[in-house]
């Protein structure tokens, strides 16, 4: 009888199935074992093309109190979290902005980028000349940031930002702009 058992399925049969069984779980749990790092590791590798950046946002620059009442740009110092690669680094200084308040009655408030778009360069506010001054290619500005020079080797006037007010607040989109054309357009 007991030949007869294992023909038809018996006790040898079930160890076969059982070793099967054992492989297949093995192999399944191995599987799952090796891809969970491929996949965190892929994933990880992929965030940064995922997360959000902040550059073209409205971000809080100063309040209307803090500038001059007589009109005279304020350098204001622009901050984010950076992101190099992985590295997240909070609240570190990306820029600058000239902020002026044109109108207080209105809260009107006028931002100007504080690089030159010739070459890259930082532009400065003269006080005496009452405008913007250019020290890599002897270029002035008018305080609206107008080209004064006819033979500029600007190819446009300087790069001014949207501002608003809300609340006391002076809220700037900051932005960079191309360098070296006439066409005023975002960095990506």
């Amino acid at each position: 009888m007991r030949g007869f058992c294992c023909c038809w399925g018996g006790e040898g049969d079930t160890n076969t199935r059982r070793g099967f069984l054992a492989k297949i779980l093995a192999l399944a749990l191995g599987a799952v074992a090796y891809l969970t790092p491929v996949v965190v590791g892929v994933v990880s590798f992929l965030n940064p093309l995922r997360q959000k950046r902040q550059a073209g946002q409205f971000m809080r620059l100063a309040t209307l109190d803090a500038l001059p009442t007589d009109g005279t740009p304020l350098k204001t110092t622009v901050t984010m979290d950076r992101v190099d690669a992985w590295n997240r680094q909070p609240n570190q200084p990306v820029g600058a902005v000239f902020l002026r308040l044109v109108d207080a009655e209105k809260k009107e408030v006028r931002a100007i980028h504080v690089v030159c778009p010739h070459a890259g360069c930082f532009i400065t506010f003269d006080a005496e000349k009452k405008g913007f001054f250019c020290p890599c290619h002897n270029a002035n500005f008018d305080i609206e940031g107008r080209r004064l020079d006819a033979v500029s080797s600007s190819p446009r006037d300087l790069d001014t930002l949207e501002c608003k007010v809300e609340n006391g607040e002076v809220w700037v989109r900051y932005q960079n702009f191309r360098t070296g054309i006439s066409q005023k357009i975002a960095e990506t």
